[in-house]
């Protein structure tokens, strides 16, 4: 069972499909529901792992949407960044448009319950300017108590949930 501790949201408004590309508007929701999560992007847990171990990425297969996301997590994490997993299911299931987030926040609720990180499929030839891990192909098995799952739309909306696994 997982709880949400916090949610973003933040509109760039830059251009009708497009999105801000020095990926601010997606950095801004992403900071708003760490802060709302009770976090700062640099911490750590008590075994020195990021606060986050596992990023749901909006990740829609585009060198420009992929290359801003990229951008806005090393705006938000810096140094921590390439530390932590960052998948995409749409290279799995496509994009289901209005039911990606939710879609995509039950896969992330699945990767705390059973300790299984998601791979973003059919990443045989990344690109070198997107240096993140993004669990290419094969799953992984890792310890995952807190999940970021990104999601941005047309128009430059932006939208960000914390989620952990829910503690009694």
């Amino acid at each position: 069972m997982v709880e949400v501790l916090g949610y973003g949201s933040s509109c760039d408004a830059y251009r009708i499909t497009d999105i801000q590309p020095d990926g601010r508007g997606a950095a801004a929701a992403m900071e708003q529901a760490l802060g709302e999560a009770g976090f700062a992007p640099t911490d750590t847990d008590a075994e020195g792992r990021p606060c986050v171990q596992y990023i749901s990425a909006h990740g829609t297969g585009t060198k420009e949407n992929d290359s801003i996301e990229t951008r806005a997590v090393k705006r938000v994490f810096g140094e921590l960044a390439p530390s932590i997993p960052m998948s995409s299911i749409k290279s799995m299931m496509g994009h289901l448009i209005a039911a990606a987030g939710a879609v995509e926040l039950i896969t992330s609720a699945m990767a705390i319950k059973h300790g299984m990180v998601p791979p973003t499929r059919n990443l045989h030839h990344p690109d070198p300017d997107l240096d993140l891990d993004y669990v290419p192909n094969e799953a992984r098995a890792a310890k995952v108590d807190v999940a970021l799952s990104n999601n941005f739309g047309f128009g430059g909306q932006n939208d960000t949930l914390v989620i952990s696994r829910f503690e009694d």
